[in-house]
Parts: C-alpha cells; structure tokens; sequence
C-alpha cells in the first residue's frame, strides 16, 4: 500500500478528530488514505516532514465569502479571492449570492458565475443561492443545481439588485424551502429599527454604532426564531455581532428549533473604543461592538451558542470606502479579511486559554458541517487531503501591500497577529502561495451533496 501513496507527510503536531496527536499521513488521489503512528516507516512519491514548531491543521473552511465575480470584479474576483484564500490557510470558499452582477437567484445567475469561476480558483469554490421577494420558485432549482443553501437579508442589503424580504416574504421562502430540507440563511438586523435609529453621518464612529444599535439585531434574531418554530425551516443566523441575541438562541435550540450562528474575526479581535474616528476600514453591518461585547461573544464560542467563526470578507474599491472624508454614513461596509481570518482567530483564542482544537472546530469542522460538505474540515480518513501547516507560536504584522486579495485594504494594517501559515494543500497537492501562484489553479467547484 505505501508504494501507491503519492504523499506522506509527518508531523509531532496533528489536529485530528481524536484531538491533537503525532501522526504520519498517507495520501493517494487526493483524499487521506492512511493515518499511522510518527514513526511509521509509510513511503511516498514526495514524502514530507514538518518542523518541529509547525502544526498540521485541516485545510480552513470559509463559508461566508463574498467575490462579487461576475460584475463587481474590480472589487475582487476569483484569481484573487482564492489566492488569498490559499495564502491563509483557506482550501475551501463558499460564495455569497451578492455581491455580483447578476446576484445567483436563480440558475441561470448560478451557471454564469460556475463559468466565471471556472479555471480561475486556487481553492475550492461552492456557492450560496439568493433568497429574494418573488424568487421563491426558483429556490428548488438552485438547491437541485447543488447550491449549498439560501441568503436573504431583512433590510436594505446594500446592492438594489438584492432586495430583502419583508415578514410575510421571509415565512413564504421558509415554508418552501423547509419542504426540501434546506438552509437558509440570515442577515438578521430588522429594518424598521434601523429606520428608527438615529442616521448615520459623518466621522465618528460612536453615532455610526448608534445608526446600527444592537436591538435591531436582536429584534430580527428573535424573528428569525419564531418563524423557524413556526415552519421548522433550518435557518442560520450570518455575522451575529450582538452578545444579546445569544441567550435566544440557546433558548431556541433548548426548544428544538433547529438554528446555527456565526460571527466574525472582526467581531473577536477589534473593539468600538479603539475605532478611530474617520477610519473607515472598519465600518461592517452589524458594526463592531464595545470591548464588553466582544468578550460575550468569546464566551458564545465557549458555550457552543455560536458554531462557527467565517471571514464575511466583503471588499471593495479603496475610493467607496471613502478614506478622504472618513464618512461612516456614505463609505461602504465590509471588511477584507479572508487571508488573516486563522491567525486573527488564534490570536485571540489562545489569549483566552482555547487551543487549536477549538479553532478547527470553528473553521474547519463546523462550517464543513453547516454546509453539508462530506469530505472537508477534518484529518480523518476517506476526507480530502486539504491542509493548513500553521505555525501557532510564529508572528507577523499585517502588511496591506502584502495581502492577495484584489484592493489593498484592511482594518488589520500594522496589527501584530500570532500564528503563521507556512503552507496550503489541496487534494494532497501543495499550492504554490511562495512561488507567486505560477502554476494553473486546480481548485474545483463545489455542489452540495458532492463535496
């Protein structure tokens, strides 16, 4: 059997499902065909040693990425979403409906984007399905054409080309998608609240945080439950940035209903006190919250309220974050993290005692889980050999110009961040981060129930 290996890689530091263990892994057509003790004497075409200080991980899993490919490529794009993706640690994107051109509500938008993506992507790709007023006969036919699941939002999204649902629209795409067993899931801040709330305008960050004030969220949450009681939709909550709603959810699941939650690296790491005024890199809806809330959040994961930790990397042009004014009111919202999303996480992690076990389960197995991806997010036999070799007690500071993604900005510009990835793997095969990409990308598109 060793001789039909095509790679063996060994390593004193392995995150497996049996927790964190001395390994030697064999690989052959791509997937993990054997695991043995370090000191197995496995051969291979290309055998491998890690370092000493270096961690065998599973290859990150980030459902919650937003190219904005075809149509807003100037924004990002596949090349440069997915290389940036492989030089954190990601092997596998999941694609957000919008921000593209058209936004994938319905087959015909799917196939265009699979077209556009295709021989672009450096990692695996799969893609979420739109959930939007009148589409709700085309959510079986996307679901059937293998998207991993269904978005809506509950206010404004940001685009005019993605509305949101109202309350009746939102338990009609429930009702239907419940009857195949879907997922949908939620930008969960309601809009009458944001309506209410006082506007937001200008360089300070506190008024921008009051525009946005954590009720809206949990006022939406608490719908989003109900109506999920009421249907027995599967519904995940997207980027909870609010501790508040947390509670809830507990609550809901101690019921039965069946909902998951996310939140952010962005969430975890930064703070409202520290934002200065004007710096625009940080504006996000939901926004980012007090100190006091962030540490809610950590306890969150702690509990297992909030499964998963993914990037809602949502770029842009550097000019619609309007740095010259430092408006908070007109610059546009997202935050561009999706290669730093591991050592942001483990940063934090390991401040507060969690170990890179728990971030596995956050951003490996759980997403993988979440999305019904049968061979991603675990080292364990049978799965792809998609890896991360992470080096937990390296450091580096965030340069922006040294970043893949397409437009160069990030709120994490000169933070110093623990943990280094030293190398990506797909499928057994390493992808070429340090030689500049030079070789073609391999990554594969995704349907659900295939992966």
């Amino acid at each position: 059997m060793s001789d039909e290996l095509d790679l063996v890689i060994r390593a004193r530091r392995v995150v497996s499902t049996g927790g964190e263990v001395d390994r030697t892994i064999g690989v052959r057509d791509g997937s993990i065909a054997v695991i043995e003790p370090y000191d197995s004497d496995l051969t291979a075409r290309q055998v491998v040693e890690l370092a000493d200080d270096e961690v065998l991980m599973p290859g990150i899993v980030d459902s919650h990425v937003h190219v904005n490919d075809p149509g807003r490529t100037e924004w990002e794009g596949f090349a440069t979403a997915t290389r940036a993706a492989a030089a954190g640690g990601v092997t596998t994107i999941v694609d957000m409906p919008l921000n593209s051109i058209p936004p994938t509500c319905d087959v015909e938008a799917l196939e265009l984007k699979r077209k556009t993506a295709a021989d672009q992507a450096y990692v695996d790709v799969g893609f979420w399905g739109g959930a939007i007023p009148g589409n709700v006969p085309q959510l079986r036919p996307l679901f059937d054409s293998g998207v991993f699941g269904f978005k809506c939002f509950l206010l404004h999204s940001g685009v005019d080309e993605f509305p949101h649902l109202d309350p009746e629209q939102l338990e009609e795409a429930m009702r239907a998608i419940r009857e195949f067993d879907g997922l949908l899931i939620v930008h969960a801040e309601d809009t009458h609240a944001i309506e209410r709330a006082p506007t937001a305008h200008g360089d300070i960050y506190t008024d921008f945080l009051h525009s946005r004030p954590r009720g809206a969220e949990n006022l939406a949450v608490a719908q989003v439950i109900e109506l999920a009681r009421w249907t027995g939709c599967r519904v995940h909550v997207l980027h909870v940035s609010s501790s508040d709603a947390l509670p809830m959810i507990a609550s809901a699941r101690r019921d039965g209903v069946r909902i998951t939650a996310e939140t952010c690296p962005h969430y975890l790491t930064f703070t409202a006190e520290e934002i200065p005024d004007g710096a625009t890199q940080y504006k996000c809806c939901p926004p980012i919250r007090e100190s006091g809330n962030r540490e809610l959040l950590w306890e969150g994961l702690r509990e297992g309220v909030i499964d998963i930790v993914v990037s809602d990397h949502s770029p842009s042009t550097i000019d619609l974050k309007c740095l010259d004014i430092g408006d908070f009111g007109v610059a546009w919202g997202g935050i561009s993290s999706l290669q730093l999303g591991l050592s942001a996480v483990w940063t934090g992690a390991r401040a507060r005692g969690f170990t890179l076990i728990d971030v596995a389960r956050w951003m490996c197995q759980g997403p993988a889980a979440q999305t019904d991806m049968l061979r991603k997010g675990r080292i364990d036999l049978g799965y792809d050999a998609d890896f991360c070799v992470f080096a937990p007690d390296d450091a580096f500071v965030v340069d922006k110009d040294k970043l893949r993604h397409k437009n160069p900005l990030t709120p994490y510009h000169g933070r110093p961040l623990a943990g280094v990835v030293r190398s990506t793997w797909l499928r057994g095969e390493r992808i070429d981060v340090d030689a500049g990409f030079q070789a073609p990308p391999r990554g594969r598109l995704l349907r659900r129930g295939e992966s």
